[in-house]
């Protein structure tokens, strides 16, 4: 099976990112939309961040507009709305799909590690998470409704 560290995502600034610079890193991978009831969760995902960048921890952010059309923007629109609204200093990536043909490969690696309810693969919903350890095995699937904070625990023994 792939690992996450054997991909390379565009960030929204058009950057590319070799996801094997995270190595080492316990990692929170969200997807995220910027119209969702679940938006405000921008906030925790910053306090997470904020909390543990210096011990070894990054969120990281994976606009899609999959559900609702929530994310309508441009990559520079979401940026801009992540940076003014919520001071969000952690990677936000180019917008992708999760589900479907067109998924990312990093979903459908993340997907089959961490099934969701009842078995199933698909993402639900926006703010779906996943938490990844130091050495790239995805540990745990949050559904979008958990919120940020209550991760903490969990970000914390895996540092």
């Amino acid at each position: 099976m792939d690992s996450i560290y054997d991909f390379s995502m565009t960030l929204a600034n058009g950057q590319e990112q070799a996801l094997a610079e995270f190595k080492g890193k316990v990692l929170l991978i969200v997807n995220t939309a910027s119209k969702c009831g679940f938006t405000p969760q921008y906030d925790g995902l910053q306090k997470l961040q904020d909390q543990y960048a210096d011990k070894g921890f990054s969120v990281l952010a994976f606009p899609c507009d999959q559900f609702g059309k929530q994310e309508p923007g441009s990559d520079e629109e979401i940026m801009s709305f992540c940076t003014t609204k919520f001071n969000v200093n952690f990677p936000v990536f180019s917008k992708i799909e999760v589900n479907g043909d067109n998924a990312a490969p990093i979903y459908q690696v993340m997907k089959s590690s961490a099934k969701g309810i009842f078995g199933s693969e698909g993402i639900k919903w926006n703010f779906t998470k996943f938490l990844v350890n130091a050495e790239g095995e995805i540990i745990k699937r949050y559904a979008p409704t958990t919120k940020p904070e209550v991760i903490a625990k969990d970000i914390e023994k895996q540092l």
